[in-house]
């Protein structure tokens, strides 16, 4: 249920500001979850067990309910979340768990996305994405854009014991305009491509009308990343 307000929280933000300004928040809310999982003392729990833990019933289930947001869509999100409050809102036990919860969002949710429901709230699934190289030549009046990247994936357990899991996942690859602001903001965007991740190291090509400034992989910081800043660069020539 916190999670749930601080979602929503972030839902209000983003029709405030545009979708376009979320990374700022979305990254202090991930930055504020890593904090808090290097001080835990007791083991931490994934969403779905999480108790008296804020740093990931706060922070980090709303970058996963954000993220999942962006997957399936908000309707389904908002009607996951609707169906939940038409079974449970005030009647007499048994209340609603958190097994609930996940029952209806795998309701709403496609088959090949089903993943993100065991990796977000049934696990603790951390990232490492990372731009390697971001370089452009002119071709004719095209700018031909080489992006490498490399993407790791890791379960871990209450104690910090880190699986690698087998990278497989829909990931963010996006070209920026230098911002007009001075305040580390990525500019309008000029090519958002949503692709299927599924080894370490990448190298994407692509041909754009206009110059990009700068490059990203996941560049929202949709996915639980270990260090977010460096998922996006600027482009050499």
């Amino acid at each position: 249920s916190e999670g749930f307000a601080q979602y929503s929280a972030l839902m209000v933000m983003e029709k405030e500001y545009g979708k376009d300004k979320m990374k700022k928040f979305l990254q202090y809310e991930m930055n504020d979850y890593m904090r808090g999982r290097s001080s835990e003392r007791e083991g931490e729990n994934p969403i779905m067990r999480t108790e008296r833990q804020g740093y990931i019933h706060y922070p980090k289930s709303s970058v996963v309910l954000y993220y999942l947001k962006e997957m399936i869509g908000e309707d389904k999100v908002n009607l996951a979340m609707k169906n939940i409050v038409n079974r449970f809102a005030y009647k007499n036990p048994p209340y609603a768990t958190s097994i609930d919860v996940l029952n209806e969002f795998k309701k709403v949710t496609p088959p090949e996305l089903q993943y993100l429901i065991s990796d977000m709230f049934e696990n603790i699934t951390i990232f490492s994405n990372r731009m390697v190289s971001a370089k452009y030549k002119k071709v004719g009046n095209e700018y031909e854009v080489t992006l490498k990247t490399t993407s790791d994936k890791f379960r871990s357990d209450a104690l910090g014991k880190e699986t690698v899991m087998p990278v497989s996942d829909f990931m963010d690859v996006a070209l920026f305009a230098k911002s007009d602001n001075d305040d580390n903001e990525t500019g309008k965007v000029i090519l958002n491509k949503r692709l299927k991740i599924d080894k370490k190291e990448n190298t994407f090509t692509f041909k754009v009308k206009e110059l990009p400034y700068n490059a990203g992989i996941d560049p929202y910081n949709y996915l639980i990343d270990r260090i977010p800043d460096d998922n996006i660069t600027n482009l050499e020539e």
